[in-house]
This record gives C-alpha cells, sequence and structure tokens, in this order.
C-alpha cells in the first residue's frame, strides 16, 4: 500500500472517530438540555387542600384559608396568645395555616406498628401517604417499581415532633431515634417501595422543595435516576416557630401573608406537603405517560457574605433568575408570569420584587408585563413545602390559561419603585396572556440560610403525531377527587382500547382492609359519577384503568355494570372476597 493510500486511510478514519465524538457530544448535550416531564402531583395544604384540584378551587375562588390554632396539638391555647410582642414565651398572633390530618395515619396500610406510627414524625407519615398518591396520580402502580431506579428528594426544615415524645411511655423507646431523624424522611420512601435510587433529605429552609426538585432533574439528566420523586413538607408540632419570630416582630399579626402589598406586616407560618413525580420528557412520551407540565430549567445559588445572615439579598436573588433562564435557554420575555416568595414582609418582599423587576421586568414590551403573584396569600408559608406548592399551583395555572390574584394585595407596596419595569401585581384574576410559545411562570423560593432557588415551568409540549398513535386515550386525565392511599387518584389509560364496548363493565376495587374497600369504591363511585356526566367511553376508560394502573390487595370487590353499587357494594351485581396465597 502505497503511503498516499494510507494517508487517506488514516484521514477517513479520523473524520469517522470525530463525527462519531461529536454525536456523543450532542447527545450529552441534549441529555443536559432535556426537559423534565412532571407526569404526577400529590398535595395536603391549608384549607382542606387534600389535593391539586382542591388547590385550584381554593386559589381560583379567592380563598383566604388562614385559621386561628388548632386545639388537637396539646398547645396551651390561653397562655401562648399575648399582643405584647415582647412577652417571652407567647406568641401575638393566633392564626396560621394548618393541616388537619396530621394525626391521621395509616399506619396498618404501610405495615408500620402502632407504636412506630405513634413515635415517626408527622412530615415523614405525610410524605409517605402523598408519595403513594403521586404514584397513582400518574397511573402507575407503585408496587411495580421494587428494585428501579426510583429517586426521592425531599425537603425538610428540621423538626418539633419527637423531642416532645421524650416523655413518653417507655414503649416508645427504640422508635424515637430513628422516627425523627431527617434522613429517615426520605429513606424511609425508598424503603417502603424498594426504591434504589438516590434518597436525600434536603434541608436549605424554605427554599428546600425547590432545591430538591433541581436536584431530582440533575439526577434524571446525569442517568442517575429514571424516576424521581420531588417535594417538601412542613408539620408544626410545636408553636415555637411562632413564639421565636414574634421575639423577631417577623409575623403578621393576623396570621396572613399580605405579599407586596403596602400594609404587609409579617410572614403568616403555615404548614403542609407537596410531591411531584418527574422523569425524563423523552422517558414520559415512550411509556404513554400524561405530561402535566415541563421544568424547563432551574438554579440554585447563595447569599454569600451579605447583610445578614438570614436577610434577603437582592443581587443573589437576580444572579439564581438570570442562571435559571441561561439553564432553560430562555430570555426574560419567554416567561409570562413568576409565582412568588412573597412572604409579606417589608423587608423581604420589596427586595424581592426589585430583584424581579431587575430581571423579568427588562427587555419586555410595557404592553406584555410579567405578572406577579403568591400562594402564601392564600394559605401562609409552609415552609419547607412552599416552592412545590407554588409549582402545583403554577402547573395548574398553566393548565387552566387563568392566573389567580394574589390577596390582601389591593394596593401594592410603596417601598418599591413599580416603574422600574415591566411588572404587574395579580390584584385580579387575569385569563393567560396571548403568548406565541408556550406558557411559562418561574418559581421563586428563597431559604433563611441564604440558598435561594429558582425554576421554569413550561406549558406541555405537543405530543408528535408519530406519538400519538400509542398516546392513552383522551378521558384518562386527572380525576375530580382524591385523598389517601386509599383514595382514586387521576388514572394514565392504556394504549390497547377495545374495539368493541363491553355491555357489562366491571370495576375492580381492592384494599387492605373491609373499611378501606368501602371507602374506596365510595370515592370511585364519584369518579364514576363525574365520569358518566363527562359522556363517551369515561366509564370503560375507568374501568380498565382500576385494574391496569393500581396496586391490587386482599380485600376485593367486583361490581358488574352500574357503578352506583360502588355506593354500598350490595347488590346481586356485587362480588366480595379476599385473596388468599397460592393459586387461582
Amino acid at each position: 500500500m502505497s503511503n498516499d493510500q494510507k494517508l487517506r486511510d488514516y484521514l477517513k478514519r479520523a473524520l469517522a472517530d470525530a463525527r462519531q465524538a461529536n454525536r456523543r457530544l450532542e447527545e450529552v448535550e441534549r441529555a443536559k438540555r432535556e426537559p423534565i416531564a412532571i407526569v404526577g402531583m400529590a398535595c395536603r395544604l391549608p384549607g382542606g387542600v387534600g389535593s391539586p384540584e382542591d388547590l385550584w378551587r381554593l386559589v381560583s375562588e379567592g380563598v383566604d384559608a388562614i385559621t386561628e390554632f388548632p386545639t388537637d396539638r396539646g398547645w396551651d391555647l390561653d397562655g401562648l396568645y399575648d399582643p405584647d410582642p415582647d412577652r417571652p414565651g407567647t406568641s401575638y398572633t393566633r392564626h396560621g395555616g394548618f393541616l388537619d390530618t396530621t394525626a391521621e395515619f395509616d399506619a396498618e396500610f404501610f405495615g408500620i406498628s402502632p407504636r412506630e406510627a405513634v413515635a415517626t414524625d408527622p412530615q415523614h407519615r405525610l410524605l409517605l401517604e402523598t408519595a403513594w398518591e403521586a404514584f397513582e396520580r400518574a397511573g402507575i402502580d407503585p408496587t411495580s417499581l421494587k428494585g428501579s431506579r426510583t429517586a426521592v428528594f425531599a425537603g425538610l426544615a428540621g423538626t418539633d415532633y419527637t423531642p416532645r415524645l421524650h416523655d413518653a411511655p417507655g414503649d416508645l423507646e427504640g422508635y424515637l431515634g430513628i422516627g425523627g431523624l431527617d434522613s429517615v424522611a426520605s429513606g424511609r420512601i425508598s424503603y417502603t417501595f424498594g426504591f434504589e435510587g438516590p434518597a436525600v433529605t434536603v434541608n436549605t429552609a424554605c427554599s428546600s422543595s425547590l432545591v430538591a426538585l433541581h436536584l431530582a432533574a440533575q439526577s434524571l439528566r446525569s442517568g442517575e435516576s429514571d424516576l424521581a420523586l420531588a417535594g417538601g413538607v412542613s408539620v408544626m408540632s410545636t408553636a415555637q416557630g411562632f413564639v421565636e419570630f414574634s421575639r423577631q416582630r417577623g409575623l403578621s399579626a393576623d396570621g396572613r401573608c399580605k405579599a407586596f402589598a403596602a400594609d404587609a406586616d409579617g410572614t403568616g407560618w403555615a404548614e403542609g406537603v407537596g410531591l411531584l413525580l418527574v422523569e425524563r420528557l423523552s422517558d414520559a412520551r415512550r411509556l404513554g405517560h400524561e405530561v402535566l407540565a415541563v421544568l424547563r430549567g432551574s438554579a440554585v445559588n447563595q447569599d454569600g457574605a451579605s447583610n445578614g445572615l438570614t436577610a434577603p439579598n437582592g443581587p443573589a436573588q437576580q444572579r439564581v433568575i438570570r442562571a435559571a433562564l441561561a439553564d432553560a435557554r430562555l430570555a426574560t420575555a419567554d416567561v409570562q408570569a413568576v409565582e412568588a416568595h412573597g412572604t409579606g414582609t417589608r423587608l423581604g418582599d420589596p427586595i424581592e420584587a426589585q430583584a424581579v423587576l431587575a430581571t423579568y421586568g427588562q427587555e419586555r414590551p410595557a404592553e406584555q408585563p410579567l405578572l406577579l403573584g403568591s400562594l402564601k396569600s392564600n394559605i401562609g408559608h409552609t415552609q419547607a413545602a412552599a416552592g412545590v406548592a407554588g409549582v402545583i399551583k403554577s402547573v395548574l395555572a398553566i393548565r387552566h390559561g387563568v392566573l389567580p390574584r394574589t390577596l390582601h394585595a389591593e394596593e401594592p407596596t410603596p417601598f418599591v419603585n413599580w416603574s422600574a419595569g415591566a411588572v404587574e401585581l395579580l390584584t385580579e384574576q387575569r385569563a393567560w396572556p396571548s403568548v406565541t410559545g408556550p406558557r411559562r411562570v418561574g418559581v421563586s423560593a428563597f431559604g433563611a440560610s441564604g440558598t435561594n432557588a429558582h425554576v421554569i415551568i413550561e406549558q406541555a409540549p405537543e405530543v408528535p403525531a408519530a406519538a400519538e398513535e400509542t398516546a392513552p386515550p383522551a378521558g384518562s386525565g386527572t380525576d375530580p377527587e382524591t385523598g389517601p392511599p386509599s383514595s382514586v387518584p387521576s388514572v394514565v389509560v392504556p394504549a390497547v382500547v377495545p374495539s368493541v364496548v363491553p355491555s357489562v363493565v366491571p370495576f375492580v376495587v381492592s384494599a387492605r382492609s373491609p373499611e378501606a374497600l368501602r371507602e374506596q369504591a365510595l370515592r370511585i363511585a364519584g369518579v364514576a359519577d363525574a365520569a358518566r356526566t363527562r359522556g363517551g367511553d369515561g366509564l370503560v376508560d375507568l374501568a380498565r384503568a382500576l385494574v391496569t394502573t393500581r396496586a391490587s390487595f386482599e380485600e376485593r370487590a367486583v361490581v358488574l355494570g352500574d357503578p352506583a353499587a360502588l355506593r354500598d357494594l350490595e347488590g346481586v351485581e356485587v362480588v366480595r372476597g379476599t385473596a388468599q396465597a397460592g393459586g387461582l
């Protein structure tokens, strides 16, 4: 072979290698940029909110969910309140946003003994139940994921529960340490379901749940995990947070967050839990999961050496917003709204508003201002769950095409130069502005430790024509009601649709106990009523989903034909039984 031929062969090989290397680099870059699909959402928040649908009703109707202190926690309500902010051991407010189900937990459902359940922080218990709901609402049987690379990133800003139990009966010893350990908040979920992806509890104070979502996106894009739960929880077992902030004069006197309002007078503490089920968009499409919205970009940073350990930092907030936009490869004008941190403090709100004005308020037409709102005006500051609650609200707003109003903000704060940029406070509910591209919302959360997070949520993309042929049929969206693990979440109906609608449709229900079976059947009856109202094949879709997307338990019932029999599980069209180990 001549030298010229050898040179030509070498150049061909080198060119082929270069092309292959370029392809690999492009694949890596695409993976880093791939949107993260939100395929499931579950939450429990003040105002009796037990589902995303409940939350949408609350914000779209402008409901104020703040109430007086709860009476079921052993607080000395008579001695706790004092209007004097200087009196030690007291709170000058007696209002906040509280969950009414913190003492409820179906320990038997998760195979937990009564003693261990009592010793387990209610924040851990809520995360466990909400995790189950998030999977079922995505149409995924949680028991099918054992051994999978499913990750859990749970935001939790400490606990005040187990210290109260150290004077409890001695039969709780041996459970208290684990029951209040922060790392177990995420680890118990992975243990219960058998997940083998990362399990990480995140504590960056009030930005915890958004930081958890950021970490989940990184884990998915790197290939470390294939599916992830991300969110956060806060429960106030004691009134210590109210007492501490009363000394700092940081609380609102009436417990309400008057975000960006002229009469803002402090934050209002609240509690709640929210979890998102997320996966790579390409995986969601391949598996036929309904995409509720996508995480387009996210960023996390730190205040650094600023004007105070817990004081918000405007330049850092601007930097985290710009970093999230860069990660999403978007310009400021590409985002139509921001779900703000908006705690209602006289220090923090003006700093945040100025950061939004300096970023999103610039380089956009004056007639298309960024619309600014805060969920905290409805439910209070849910602390480690605040960010994820804002994301759930934003996903719902995108899907409904409506931006709910911010309560208690009829007069914007005068401590902000609102003319410095094109930003408008959502003092009234608004239809979504007309846009040429997808609807987008930025969501902010800032932690008292100085850790800031910002994420950009984008409307779910249109399903490509090729994917539409195998996508689930219409009517497999979110059901109107949900609840604890015995609930009926939304389901993704399998792509195989029978060509002939059966004359008698069987509705299959299962649960851990006879009592749970009756409650489950009653919930499904409500969903069946809604499906009947929608018409079409809604009842057939529901029946198929009950046997293809849900876990099966020992107590079982089959209702043949009329779903009305689900209400009492009696009649000739109802078959009941208890599954036994072994064969048929």
